[in-house]
């Protein structure tokens, strides 16, 4: 028995299990949110190209409509993550989760390309069933937040875990409710995919709940409010102590003594958030993700099922059914993304997860039965999103603390944006009945970025940061402790031990 517990002991700390339970209830909250937003976006990753078709919009239209979205969740995701740290990060979280309540019920009542159109840029729609939105970046730097260098890996791991066990759900559900509802009397095809946008809104209003049960842990000021709360306390208590007498004339010394204003704290600049250090190293960080986020919006997942759609004419469950597994195999995967971070590196487990599954993108467009489609796509997928949680866990350790946030809003800014502009060419190609060289072009690019990734960071000295944190923090403490014994000693000298004391 002592053998087996201790291999259950085993898995359970090697699987990264023990970091998220010891981060506490925000990061299962957090988590959650992830959970439920993916399915929603999962459900949309299945049907909003075919929604789109249904209603005899173009080719073109459709590309366009997508990138439309990317960029409007380029300036919303931006906006709102650089404010997020000051206005309050779960506020901006319920914000968000409400635009999503707003964009999923427009979809299910509205048909007009353009009344779509606005919904998606003003609100918060997932075009491709990526997490393009505000959100993600503020939930990374939160979880960065709450963990410690040993358990960032193991937490960001499960996040992303998460978030793809919820995609497959939604893409299950989604495919098989659009069947159901097909055969039933009254209903059409667009009917049955107004329905599953509801459930895209219903998904927004849990996450704002989900919202509303994180604690101030969150924010990003919340340790020194927790200075400032104790330091004012511990006042409170030092002259609740004293005499009437001394209250007295602490309160005549107060009233005398001149006010000597303190300077105020000159406000930055949101982009002035980020220092000198940090962007020689995101200069070229940013560039490597531009051009694998290109490569991403130009085949994105609802893209993809689109091409097998239009090559295989498959059911509407069945092209749910390759979506849903695919999602599980990535979930599947993921959970091991903690693991080899820590044995090989955050960046060996980026490129040697990545470069398997880019060779699969450009491979996918060569055969010509579904079989083998169907296997590089779960190749592509099962190993895609395996470099996600050591990017963040990456990008984490490179900047400062109080830059995590902004670094990730401008991250996830510039990667919406590349991608944005993919769809609309991989569009004008499907016009003219050249798909498959997107495939070409996004495989080449992203094989370019695994291995400039590799070339760049492999040898890059991490968590130099809160190494220098942590001795500050200590050296702080020692000197209090040493600033403590002197005080006392200079109070015995002053006042012996037979004369009493106010």
């Amino acid at each position: 028995m002592a053998a087996i517990s201790g291999k259950i002991k085993w898995v359970y700390c090697e699987l990264g299990l023990k970091s998220l339970h010891d981060t506490g209830r925000d990061a299962w909250l957090i988590i959650l949110t992830r959970c439920s937003r993916m399915l929603a976006y999962g459900t949309n990753s299945l049907i909003i190209a075919l929604f789109f078709s249904a209603l005899n919009f173009s080719d073109t239209y459709i590309g366009l409509f997508m990138t439309l979205t990317l960029l409007g969740d380029v300036i919303l995701s931006l906006g709102l993550t650089l404010i997020a740290d000051r206005v309050g990060r779960r506020r901006i979280l319920f914000f968000g989760s409400f635009l999503m309540v707003l964009s999923g019920a427009a979809f299910a009542m509205f048909e007009n390309f353009w009344i779509l159109l606005c919904a998606a840029v003003l609100g918060v729609i997932s075009a491709t069933g990526s997490d393009f939105g505000p959100f993600r970046a503020i939930e990374e730097s939160t979880l960065s937040h709450l963990t410690s260098p040993r358990t960032r890996a193991d937490v960001l791991a499960w996040y992303i875990t998460t978030a793809s066990l919820g995609s497959a759900v939604g893409t299950e559900v989604s495919g098989r409710l659009v069947d159901s509802l097909q055969r039933r009397e009254g209903w059409t095809l667009i009917d049955a995919y107004h329905a599953v946008f509801w459930m895209y809104s219903g998904m927004g209003a849990l996450n704002m709940l989900f919202t509303l049960l994180m604690s101030s842990k969150c924010e990003a000021n919340d340790k020194e409010t927790k200075e400032a709360t104790t330091s004012t306390e511990e006042g409170e208590v030092l002259l609740s102590e004293m005499s009437p007498r001394s209250q007295e004339e602490f309160d005549e010394s107060s009233t005398t003594a001149p006010v000597t204003e303190l300077p105020k704290a000159e406000k930055k600049s949101y982009l002035a958030q980020i220092s000198r250090e940090t962007w020689p190293i995101m200069y070229k960080l940013w560039f490597l993700l531009i051009v694998d986020s290109l490569a991403d919006g130009m085949v994105g997942y609802s893209l993809t099922v689109y091409y097998m759609d239009l090559k295989f004419k498959l059911a509407k469950s069945t092209l749910g059914d390759i979506m849903s597994i695919s999602y599980f195999l990535s979930s599947c995967s993921t959970i091991f993304a903690g693991p080899l971070a820590r044995h090989l590196g955050l960046i060996n487990t980026m490129v040697f997860t990545h470069l398997p599954s880019s060779a699969a993108v450009l491979l996918f467009p060569a055969p010509n039965n579904v079989f083998l489609t169907v296997a590089l796509f779960f190749l592509r997928t099962s190993l895609n999103n395996m470099d996600q949680a050591p990017r963040s866990a990456f990008i984490a350790a490179v900047v400062k603390p109080d830059e995590r946030t902004a670094v990730m809003g401008i991250t996830g800014m510039l990667r919406t944006l590349a991608a944005s502009c993919g769809p609309s060419v991989t569009g004008v190609l499907a016009g003219h009945d050249r798909f498959w060289i997107a495939y070409v072009a996004a495989g080449s690019l992203r094989i370019c970025y695994d291995l400039g990734l590799f070339a760049m960071f492999v040898n890059m000295r991490l968590h130099q940061h809160e190494e220098k944190d942590e001795m500050t923090e200590a050296t702080g403490r020692n000197s209090d402790l040493r600033r403590s014994s002197d005080e006392e000693e200079l109070e015995e000298l002053v006042s012996p031990p037979d004369t009493p004391k106010l």
